[in-house]
């Protein structure tokens, strides 16, 4: 896979006599829009941080997260394989095949035709927070911002596969996309068991946020699988396929999976110590005030939101001494199931000095966030609580 890291984009900006100045730092907007040109990142992404330029991968800065509905063109992109060319949507069709009485083909109109629902969702890809494990794992070295939320319209997967006639034999769905692998890499197809294909909320989309879904967000249709790792919603979807067994393509039988114990870090783990990602991990994030601010002593407000995949978020703990004490956050704002809760707290600033804010969020399962997240040889699951340093400072 072809792929432009980071500081293959920091040494390219030396073109535009910036990184001499920004080189150690993460990008400024005035970076992050020039690379966006030279990567040529599509109209309205040019604030996203350029994780990979082929296939397109680009992070959110925590300063775009802070509201409850994160706006299309602030919304992180995540792709295994090149985007496909931008298709005739009166052309496309959804196959459902396999285990089911009658195989059928539909088109974006007989879709449409069927009863909608909208989920309301925070969709985060798993590999959130990468970059921080320790010892380093491969791949995309996403910070904090591959994660956002947005209301999703669609037709109930249940509904399509109930019209096909789900056969008794059926254990799983298999999920296929229109995007095309690079050489030898197999194509990206993923598998849901057949119960959270079947659950109410479990939807076929073709609208974001009250538009038709954009070419990088799937269009014309994605699957959304809520409360699970963002690479269950399969983008471009082209077929569903009932099989009676559990699918053994590479994004199923090897990647996306994740130790059933714990293993030292660093260390090798055998696949049959390994089971297949599901729900996502308990998490916060603050998003005021951002890392490095510089406030007058006085009243600091803050504020982010956590998140539990499929659970109610219970609590939220602001703690200003390191993790010795927590305070209680507020929580406020819109409330669903499938996403991130706002939280708020204010403290006093009493005189200047270094100030670390920690958030630690508890889910209503008691699933707290921990101190140390498990090390996995993927990076998948960084939870570890959220921090920002402030400098309090007199004017």
């Amino acid at each position: 896979m072809s792929q432009l890291s980071r500081r293959d984009l920091l040494a390219s900006a030396g073109r535009l006599s910036l990184a001499a100045s920004v080189s150690h730092m993460l990008p400024t907007p005035l970076l992050v829009e020039a690379l966006a040109a030279q990567a040529g990142l599509p109209a309205g992404k040019e604030k996203l941080i350029v994780r990979s330029v082929r296939p397109p991968d680009f992070e959110t800065p925590v300063g775009l997260l802070d509201s409850f509905i994160t706006p299309i063109e602030h919304f992180y992109v995540r792709c295994h394989m090149p985007t496909p060319a931008a298709p005739d949507a009166a052309a496309w069709s959804l196959q459902i095949d396999g285990e089911v009485a009658t195989p059928i083909t539909l088109s974006l109109a007989d879709l449409r035709a069927m009863p909608a629902t909208t989920v309301t969702m925070t969709l985060e890809c798993a590999g959130n927070g990468r970059a921080f494990f320790d010892p380093p794992v491969a791949g995309i070295q996403w910070e904090k911002g591959a994660v956002g939320t947005a209301r999703w319209t669609g037709v109930r997967m249940a509904d399509l596969l109930t019209r096909a006639g789900v056969r008794t034999a059926g254990r799983n769905v298999v999920m296929t996309g229109a995007d095309r692998p690079l050489g030898a890499m197999p194509p990206f197809v993923r598998q849901v068991g057949i119960e959270k294909a079947m659950a109410p909320d479990t939807i076929v989309a073709w609208e974001m946020n009250g538009q038709p879904l954009p070419l990088l967000h799937g269009f014309p249709l994605r699957a959304i699988v809520p409360g699970w790792e963002g690479a269950y919603s399969v983008k471009w979807l082209t077929g569903l396929r009932v099989i009676d067994r559990d699918f053994d393509g590479f994004w199923v039988a090897t990647a996306y999976r994740y130790p059933t114990r714990r293993v030292a870090p660093g260390a090798a783990v055998p696949p049959e110590d390994m089971a297949p990602l599901g729900r996502l991990a308990v998490k916060s994030l603050i998003t005021r005030p951002l890392d490095g601010a510089v406030v007058p002593p006085g009243p600091v407000q803050v504020a982010g939101f956590a998140w539990a995949g499929d659970t109610a978020i219970a609590r939220v703990d602001i703690s200003l001494d390191g993790g010795a004490t927590w305070a209680p956050a507020t929580l406020t704002g819109e409330e669903a199931r499938y996403a991130w809760r706002r939280f708020e707290h204010t403290f006093t600033a009493t005189r200047a000095e270094s100030t670390l804010i920690l958030s630690r969020a508890t889910d209503a399962r008691g699933q707290v966030q921990p101190a140390v997240p498990m090390w996995n040889p993927s990076g998948y699951l960084w939870n570890a609580p959220d921090g920002v340093r402030i400098e309090v400072r007199n004017a």
